[in-house]
């Protein structure tokens, strides 16, 4: 489900079945790195699509969490367990953060959530059937990941 009115209407009828929210991390940068910060929001925004489509009924797309690469990193981290501590309130058991910065690998231990860690691909210069070949390749490797990760907390 995706963060529309009416999907949050029908989340709100069946939220036993909706255990996992995912927010897409998104770092945006000025100046030289521009383009490479908007090639992985592209590839992010279209891969956290496509998984939703992929578990409609089981998981919540949030908006994106977007933030300035240069911002302080400690900064973010408060913001994003205050995500946390509001999405275990509202009973979602697995929180799943999807993003292409690599500098999160780093900061895993301080959520409690799951950071999902992807290199960003260069989708600009393919077709939409090209793209959506490369981004249901990935979804597929997501899909054990989140059945695993669903599995060790039952």
């Amino acid at each position: 489900m995706k963060w529309t009115p009416q999907d949050i209407e029908t989340y709100l009828n069946a939220k036993e079945y909706v255990d996992t929210a995912v927010v897409p991390l998104l770092a945006v940068s000025v100046g030289g790195e521009m383009k490479q910060s908007a090639t992985a929001a592209e590839f992010i925004t279209l891969l956290t699509g496509h998984l939703e489509r992929q578990f409609t009924g089981r998981l919540l797309l949030l908006p994106p969490y977007t933030y300035l690469k240069s911002k302080n990193g400690e900064n973010i981290i408060s913001d994003l367990k205050e995500w946390e501590a509001s999405l275990q309130k509202g009973e979602f058991k697995h929180i799943f953060y999807i993003t292409s910065e690599i500098d999160w690998r780093s900061r895993e231990e301080e959520l409690s959530g799951t950071i999902i860690w992807l290199p960003s691909i260069p989708l600009e210069h393919m077709n939409d059937s090209q793209k959506m070949a490369v981004v249901d390749s990935q979804v597929k490797q997501l899909l054990d990941l989140f059945t695993q990760k669903w599995h060790e907390n039952e």
